[in-house]
Parts: C-alpha cells; sequence; structure tokens
C-alpha cells in the first residue's frame, strides 16, 4: 500500500477540522498590552553650558545627574534628581574664564511624548519626552570669580562661600529601548537662574544648558498581556420536537354491572306461617343485598310439603309464608315496589324432604 496516499485524506481530514475551528472562534476583544505603574532610576553624565560672554567651547564644563521617578500613567511620570558639578563664567577684557561648582535638587513632570501621540507601546524603540520643573540649586567654591574682583575687574553680583537660587528648568529627551528594564537615554535641559548666578550683571536671567547621556533602569513588571477573547460558539439548534398526533378518542360504553343473585331459604315449622328466630339473619341479609343494590328486586315464593295436610290447606300457608317474609322485608325498610310474592302450595316441592319443603324461596337480583 502507499503510505503517500494514505497520509494525504487524514492530512486533508486535520486541516479542514483546523479551519472549522478556527471560524468557530471567532474573536470578540483582541488581546491587549496594558500599562503597569513602576518605578524608574535615571543616571546620566555630560556637559553643561552655562550662557555668557565667552566662546561657547570656553564656557562648557562637566556635568551628571541621577534621577529616581514614579510612572504612574502610559503617558506621564514624576521624577525628583540631584545635578550639579561645575559651571563657568567669562570676564570680556581681559579675556579669561573662571568656574565655580554648584549641586541642584530637582523635581519634573514628565510626558511620554511617543506615548501620548501614538499610543501605549512597551516594545517601542524610540521614546521621546518632555519636561518641566523646578529646583533648588546650591552653588559654592566661587574663589576664582573673587580673584578676578581683586584685580579690580568689578563683578557687580559678585558672592562668596555659596548662594543659593530658584531654577525653573525644561528639556526634552529619549529612551532607545534595549529591553524591557534598560534603555539607553539623552537629554538636553535648560535652566533659568537669577542674574546673580555668575557673580555678572546682566539685567536678565542666567541660563545653563545641560547635554546629558546615560541609562534608564525601569522596576518590576511595566505591562502586561490580556488574553483574546472570543465569541461562544452559536449553539446547534435543537431538534425539532414532532407533536404526537392526536389520538382517537374510544368512547368505552360503561359495561353493565353484572349482579349476582342472592338466594335465600327460609325454613318453617309444620303449620306454621311465623319466622323462627334462626332464620331471621337471612332476612337481615336480604335486606342487605337490596341496600347494596338499589335496583334490585326480590321474588318471594312459599311452599308447603305434600305430605302434610290438603291441597286447600296447602296453598293457604304457603301463601302466608311468602306474606310473612315480605312484611319482615317491609319492616325494614324495603318499599313494596322491589319486592314480588308468589306461593305454590304443594304443587312443586323444591327439595327432597317434607321438613325442607315448608319454606319461603327468596331470590333478589
Amino acid at each position: 500500500m502507499n503510505i503517500k496516499k494514505l497520509w494525504m485524506p487524514v492530512f486533508a481530514l486535520l486541516l479542514s477540522s483546523t479551519v472549522i475551528s478556527a471560524q468557530e472562534q471567532r474573536i470578540k476583544e483582541e488581546g491587549k498590552t496594558e500599562f503597569k505603574p513602576h518605578w524608574f532610576m535615571q543616571v546620566q553624565v555630560g556637559a553643561a553650558h552655562t550662557l555668557g560672554e565667552a566662546k561657547f567651547s570656553d564656557l562648557i564644563s562637566p556635568a551628571a545627574a541621577i534621577n529616581v521617578g514614579y510612572q504612574f500613567a502610559p503617558a506621564w511620570r514624576a521624577r525628583v534628581g540631584v545635578s550639579g558639578w561645575q559651571a563657568k563664567g567669562g570676564w570680556v577684557s581681559p579675556q579669561q574664564d573662571y568656574q565655580y561648582k554648584y549641586l541642584q535638587g530637582n523635581i519634573d513632570i514628565v510626558s511620554d511624548l511617543s506615548t501620548l501621540f501614538c499610543g501605549f507601546n512597551p516594545k517601542r524603540v524610540f521614546n521621546a519626552y518632555g519636561f518641566l520643573g523646578v529646583g533648588f540649586n546650591h552653588a559654592f567654591d566661587n574663589d576664582e570669580a573673587v580673584a578676578i574682583n581683586a584685580q579690580g575687574h568689578e563683578l557687580r553680583y559678585l558672592w562668596n562661600d555659596s548662594k543659593n537660587f530658584i531654577v525653573g528648568r525644561g528639556g526634552l529627551g529619549a529612551n532607545i529601548r534595549l529591553s524591557d528594564h534598560v534603555f539607553v537615554n539623552l537629554e538636553v535641559n535648560a535652566n533659568a537662574l537669577s542674574d546673580k548666578y555668575n557673580s555678572k550683571k546682566a539685567g536678565n536671567a542666567d541660563w545653563q544648558f545641560n547635554g546629558l547621556v546615560g541609562f534608564t533602569f525601569k522596576f518590576g513588571k511595566t505591562y502586561k498581556k490580556t488574553e483574546p477573547v472570543y465569541y461562544e460558539p452559536a449553539p446547534a439548534p435543537a431538534p425539532k420536537k414532532e407533536e404526537p398526533k392526536p389520538q382517537p378518542v374510544v368512547k368505552e360504553e360503561p359495561k353493565p354491572v353484572k349482579v349476582e343473585a342472592l338466594t335465600e331459604n327460609i325454613f318453617f315449622v309444620i303449620n306454621s306461617s311465623k319466622i323462627k328466630e334462626a332464620e331471621l339473619g337471612k332476612v337481615n341479609s336480604i335486606v342487605d343485598y337490596l341496600n347494596k343494590y338499589p335496583n334490585a328486586k326480590v321474588t318471594i315464593t312459599g311452599y308447603a310439603d305434600v305430605q302434610t295436610g290438603t291441597a286447600a290447606y296447602n296453598k293457604t300457608i304457603s301463601q302466608k309464608r311468602a306474606n310473612a317474609v315480605a312484611e319482615a322485608l317491609k319492616a325494614k325498610g324495603i318499599t313494596e315496589n322491589r319486592i314480588n310474592v308468589d306461593y305454590k302450595g304443594d304443587t312443586v316441592q323444591p327439595f327432597s324432604t317434607a321438613e325442607e319443603n315448608r319454606v319461603s324461596i327468596c331470590i333478589a337480583e
């Protein structure tokens, strides 16, 4: 058997089932990358330039900064930092420059411009930002300016030992992604200080500019990914229930209740039509039957034995015996229209002995 031919239909079946499964799982909501607040730190070194009356290159000095901050929203974060090192001023005639030192504390509000205009993307390589802030500058070690002033060159805003200044600042920067937690940092900022900062009177603010390079480190998870939400597959249509066809109603005619007849033989003594005590139970049995079956009737037939008395006498005694039973039934509440009375005298002998033929035979049905 050719194995290739055998596997072809199997592969086709698997492929079709995969396609069907993909079609069934329609995406309701795409998976998202969600921002998570986090801490960060920046370490920066570079150059500072304090604007003054000298060549640009003559007023360049070293600078450094370290910042710690918290990013509380995708496009916004706050940071506090310390910057400083050295600043320079220039005297025109004779041409000479002087340096002094400073240490500056900063508080900045930073906006992630790339996120603000292009949306949150933690995998973006180039992330531009801008910031505005305030600072407190402590300048010190101004000996070179003091020496120039001592030579007769008046520095009208000269300060000795140290001096403090309030700073307004702003800047632009970029974080270039190396990984989720490490970025190369580039930043330029401008700091506006009092006219007295460089000891010279100019009638306007003194400006110090910094160009810095370093690293930004982010701590903890800065984002999380959510899984896509799929539509629930449509339920299979329920099978149609066939309504049962109505069955023809067959009316059953009520079957007549067959009532079994009751026969009681009430025996009498010779030459008597009085019912004996021993036979009263049979009378009660007939009464119970007639009460149970309201449509039933009873036929009472009196008899006399042929061996005793004349035929005329026996006819009379048999009539009395039948009437005696009928009266007993009436006394028990049985109406007359449900009682039929008959008598045979000695013309019919229902039993074989004379004692048994002295009887009223009662048939209720």
